[in-house]
């Protein structure tokens, strides 16, 4: 579904992505970890271009992001993207935040983007919360009501970059519970995370990143009883001190 070439990328004189090639399968859940400032976050973001990339390729769905003819704002609308801190319009409710996308990217009626929404915001556990503005809602249904947004275009793929950074520790369980039942029924998913549990428990493979390479890729079982690279050793020690 998501395949990286040879990526690369720089900040200046900085390289933060190194020569990263990679794959998701249709249907995997993979998850990035790494220390801070690895290229988790830089990597999943050069998937729909919200970072370009000075060398290597990148194909999602059989589609070359970076190809001359692409539509981005069309390719976009097939992948996902669920950001850090939310990113909601706070002059829309809930129920406009989600119907906003079908409606203007892919034609729907209100009346059927409305339906769709319902349904989508019930399936995230907000229905209730449909006609709620951001700023009346707590974090983690403000990232429930991101995750509705971005499922509103129905996308193939899904990608997370750091869910649940951002919220208090209360709220992160009812966010990461929407995402094991993504992973449940199927989705391809991407996610960026320091969710240690959520890797062991729901992910397919881990991907260990450090200075803009992938150091380590292992299923889950594998990665947290036995990681193999002295680096991704070490972040582990760390984490469980």
């Amino acid at each position: 579904m998501i395949q990286f070439s040879k990526v690369n990328k720089w900040y200046g004189e900085y390289q933060a992505l190194v020569d990263v090639t990679a794959e998701v399968k249709r249907g995997e859940v993979v998850v990035v970890c790494g220390p801070s400032g690895s290229g988790k976050s830089t990597l999943i973001r050069t998937v729909n271009r919200l970072e370009e990339i000075q060398g290597g390729g990148i194909t999602v769905d059989g589609t070359s992001v970076h190809q001359a003819s692409l539509n981005l704002n069309r390719f976009r609308t097939r992948v996902g993207f669920v950001f850090q801190q939310f990113n909601l319009f706070p002059h829309l409710s809930a129920l406009d935040n989600v119907c906003l996308a079908p409606m203007k990217a892919a034609g729907k009626s209100r009346v059927e983007a409305k339906r769709q929404a319902l349904a989508l915001l019930d399936r995230v556990g907000l229905a209730s919360k449909a006609n709620s503005f951001p700023q009346q809602l707590s974090g983690g249904q403000q990232q429930r009501v991101a995750i509705a947004r971005a499922l509103a275009m129905e996308p193939p793929v899904m990608l997370f970059d750091e869910p649940t950074s951002a919220l208090d520790p209360e709220m992160v369980g009812e966010v990461l519970s929407v995402m094991k039942s993504l992973a449940k029924d199927g989705m391809t998913m991407m996610c960026v995370t320091h969710e240690m549990g959520f890797a062991r428990e729901v992910s397919d493979s881990v991907w260990f990143m450090d200075r803009g390479a992938i150091l380590e890729v292992a299923d889950p079982q594998s990665f947290f009883r036995s990681p193999q690279h002295p680096r991704a050793k070490a972040f582990l020690s760390d984490l469980r001190h």
